[in-house]
């Protein structure tokens, strides 16, 4: 399970047709996609729920520029991964391990290891909650069901990373669709919308703490670490100019994937913003979110919503698992059994729910967990791709090692201050 990804015998005549310039257009972007498509499920988890409906409902159209920025980052970064994987045949994991000092690369795949346990408990927790309040089961049981099927999942890799995708992309279809369904059912005001969606403002304090989550829960580590692992060795290219078409193609479906992630995040805060803001702005859980609705936009939308959760849970929580397989095959070159993987990383969500701890508020800090995580595989990410020794033509350009550079400072800026807030040396 989650060996190294090379071409399924049936992709490769595919392939080569794209490689060989017989294929073009959309046609010849089919047989190389699926790596976008698993990694921008973390970029619509359970986590994005839970930050969205805060953000939504205290402020309303106020915070659509951080989701905007967020993703803008997101598939900055995403498209270096890809392309680390691509011209080095290395995964961002395995390459730290080569090319940084020893007691930095424990260091990083500690944190690895932590912030994919975070991202675990708010993908397991968010489809655990999605069961439970659909179906009206105890969370446990909706955790158990949930156990069940990413397990089922993941154990679909076992007869090729196809089917797996294809899976992972259905499940990321139904949400898609049902927040499109959303915005059909809830109050939009469309002006206020385009007056605010590219205007950076913080109205109060609060609000630095949830746009943190928000990047928290949009540019994911995991997800840095798993997409280079998943192109570095998916197609078989002989010359650099096939290479760079492969990049290209890449860079294609990233665009494209995360687009469709980034106008979900869009949605879920358009959706919370004209069903909770002003008549509920302190709406703050998805449990509140679900019942509130159901007065206000009637049963169908609830339901929705917690379909659309479901889906979530499910597939994010199998990328994540494939996501820490990755890591740590990475960083220590050490592999242990899926199922003990999976029950490892299922622990932190059973015990917050045995603990009593309120389950939305776990989901929010884990996303402020990830963006304390985020800049380790950011700057690492940066380094490497910019290096002509390991990437050769495909080092960034410079323009682009600007960008990456300045996204990565301010992510840190925001991490600091967050930091600084929890050990009391300043009040959000």
């Amino acid at each position: 399970m989650l060996q190294k990804v090379s071409p399924e015998p049936r992709e490769e005549p595919a392939m080569r047709e794209v490689l060989d310039g017989r294929r073009q257009g959309l046609a010849g972007l089919m047989p190389f996609a699926g790596p976008a498509v698993v990694v921008s499920v973390a970029y619509i988890d359970p986590g994005n729920f839970a930050t969205n409906i805060q953000a939504g409902a205290r402020y309303g159209y106020g915070l659509l520029w951080v989701v905007v920025l967020a993703n803008l980052v997101a598939m900055l970064f995403q498209s270096l991964s890809a392309r680390l994987g691509i011209a080095t045949g290395r995964n961002l994991a395995e390459l730290c391990r080569e090319h940084l000092p020893r007691p930095l690369v424990y260091l990083m795949w500690v944190v690895s290891e932590l912030a994919a346990m975070a991202t675990d408990l708010a993908e397991f927790l968010g489809g655990a909650i999605g069961l439970a309040l659909l179906f009206d089961l105890p969370l446990l049981v909706g955790m158990g069901i949930t156990a069940v099927v990413t397990y089922a999942l993941l154990l679909l890799e076992g007869k090729g990373y196809r089917r797996l995708e294809l899976a992972i992309g259905a499940l990321v279809g139904v949400v898609g669709l049902s927040y499109l369904a959303e915005l059909f059912i809830a109050p939009i005001g469309w002006k206020s919308l385009g007056q605010q969606i590219f205007v950076p403002n913080l109205p109060d304090s609060a609000a630095l703490a949830i746009a943190v989550g928000i990047i928290g829960a949009t540019v994911m580590p995991h997800a840095l670490f798993l997409h280079s692992g998943l192109t570095e060795r998916r197609a078989r290219p002989k010359t650099t100019d096939e290479r760079r078409r492969i990049i290209r193609l890449s860079n294609l479906e990233v665009v494209l994937a995360l687009s469709v992630a980034g106008l979900i995040n869009l949605a879920m805060v358009i959706m919370a913003a004209g069903a909770f803001h002003g008549s509920h702005p302190d709406v703050a859980k998805i449990e509140t979110a679900y019942q509130t609705l159901v007065p206000l936009l009637g049963g169908a939308a609830a339901t929705i919503f917690l379909v659309s959760l479901i889906a979530s849970g499910f597939s994010s929580s199998v990328v994540g698992t494939m996501a820490g397989q990755m890591i740590m095959q990475g960083f220590v070159a050490f592999r242990i059994p899926l199922w003990l993987r999976r029950s490892i990383t299922m622990l932190p969500s059973f015990a917050v729910v045995v603990a009593g701890v309120d389950a939305t508020h776990a989901l929010v800090m884990s996303q402020v967990a990830l963006s304390i995580a985020l800049p380790f595989p950011m700057v690492a990410l940066v380094w490497f791709t910019s290096r002509s020794d390991l990437m050769g033509p495909f080092r960034n350009r410079v323009p682009v090692t600007v960008a990456a550079v300045v996204a990565a400072l301010v992510v840190l800026a925001l991490n600091v201050v967050l930091l600084l807030d929890a050990f009391g040396m300043v009040s959000l």
